[in-house]
């Protein structure tokens, strides 16, 4: 199996910036594709960011996603953050899991992390 959970969430000061980390977890799998989601406070969820399974960094303007093979982590940064940037943020990963050779499509999201922006 596959577990996908998301990190580095808090409260931060408007104008500083914070990078969050998602990390897949298991074994014989491979990501093909991992997007950043938000959802504000009594809002829906948008997407944020994304980057396929082959990329390495990702820049959509002040959100920047990037690889972390060494730790099976993809990472968003978000730079100059504002209040509007707070709400839970999630990620979703998608992919194919090996079980005995047989390949397994998966779509997972974390349970997502809390960011609040103060002003």
């Amino acid at each position: 199996q596959v577990q996908v959970a998301e990190s580095g969430g808090g409260l931060v000061q408007a104008g500083g910036s914070l990078r969050l980390s998602c990390t897949a977890s298991g074994s014989s799998f491979s990501v093909d594709h991992t997007d950043w989601y938000r959802q504000p406070p009594g809002k829906q969820r948008e997407w944020v960011a994304g980057m396929p399974g082959s990329g390495v960094t990702s820049v959509t303007g002040r959100f920047t996603v990037s690889r972390d093979k060494a730790k099976n982590a993809v990472n968003l940064e978000i730079d100059s953050l504002k209040p509007e940037d707070t709400g839970v943020y999630y990620c979703n990963m998608r992919g194919l899991l090996n079980i005995r050779g047989t390949l397994i499509p998966f779509d997972l999201w974390g349970p997502g992390t809390q960011v609040t922006v103060s002003s």
